[in-house]
C-alpha cells in the first residue's frame, strides 16, 4: 500500500494526538478537581504528554525502525521536497 506523503505526514501527527488524549484521559481518571478544573487539568495533560508521546515514540523509532509503525501510524517518514520554481 503506498501512502502519500501528506497521508503519511497527517498519521504520524494525529496518531500520537489521540495517544495523548487517551493518556490524558486515563491519568485523570479519579481526580475531581470540579468541572473547569478538570478541563483545564486534561487539556494541559493532552498537550505535555502528546509531546511526551511523540518525542519518546521519534527516539525509539531511530533506535528500531519497526516501532514507527506502531507508535506513530507509519513506519515511512515523508519526504519533503522544495516545490519547482515557476518560470
Amino acid at each position: 500500500m503506498d501512502l502519500s506523503n501528506t497521508a503519511i505526514s497527517l498519521i504520524r501527527t494525529y496518531v500520537p494526538i489521540i495517544a495523548g488524549a487517551i493518556i490524558s484521559w486515563l491519568v485523570s481518571i479519579g481526580i475531581d478537581l470540579g468541572a473547569e478544573a478538570n478541563v483545564a487539568l486534561v487539556t494541559f495533560m493532552t498537550a505535555a504528554l502528546t509531546g511526551a508521546y511523540y518525542a519518546l515514540a521519534r527516539v525509539l523509532e531511530k533506535r528500531w525502525p519497526i516501532l514507527g509503525r506502531f507508535l506513530l501510524g507509519s513506519s515511512r517518514v515523508p519526504e519533503y521536497t522544495e516545490p519547482q520554481a515557476q518560470q
